[in-house]
């Protein structure tokens, strides 16, 4: 069993944001258990498709009144510092850092996705943000000042 399995508790209930979170658990259960030659290439693909998740993430909230620099955001930086530090450990045939961070992000991710993604799921839902036209439905409900911190108090 992978160290971190997609579980409905890991659902926000936002489509497009539960799709994209459970590719990340797929993609972190394949590099869990690849062998050497296999694990740089499934490291380069997770850290391309963290760079999108992420990226698509702050689009949304920067679109919906997010300070920038707010926690999640440089939450989203500091991660991708680590993976992508992973990426130049393996391109020197250190496979170790990986294989560690590996088991680091299966903590990591639930605690980030119950709290921070999830609150961003209520906000957007809130103010009926479309992520695929990236319209709100509900323009009133957008805050009058921009929202840092975790948007905890966004919902």
């Amino acid at each position: 069993m992978p160290a971190l399995p997609w579980t409905d508790g890991l659902k926000l209930g936002l489509p497009i944001m539960d799709a994209t979170h459970q590719e990340f658990v797929g993609l972190l259960a394949r590099a869990e258990v690849a062998d050497d030659a296999s694990l740089p290439a499934l490291w380069d693909e997770l850290v391309e498709h963290t760079t999108e998740h992420f990226a698509g993430e702050d689009e949304w909230m920067l679109a919906t009144g997010f300070a920038l620099g707010n926690a999640h955001s440089t939450q989203h930086r500091a991660v991708l510092r680590v993976l992508r530090h992973g990426a130049a450990e393996a391109a020197q045939g250190r496979l170790a850092p990986i294989r560690k961070v590996i088991q680091e992000l299966a903590v990591w991710f639930p605690h980030h996705a119950q709290t921070m993604d999830a609150s961003l799921a209520l906000h957007l839902q809130g103010v009926g943000y479309d992520p695929y036209t990236g319209r709100a439905s509900r323009p009133e409900a957008l805050p009058a000042k921009a929202l840092s911190g975790c948007g905890g108090d966004a919902a």
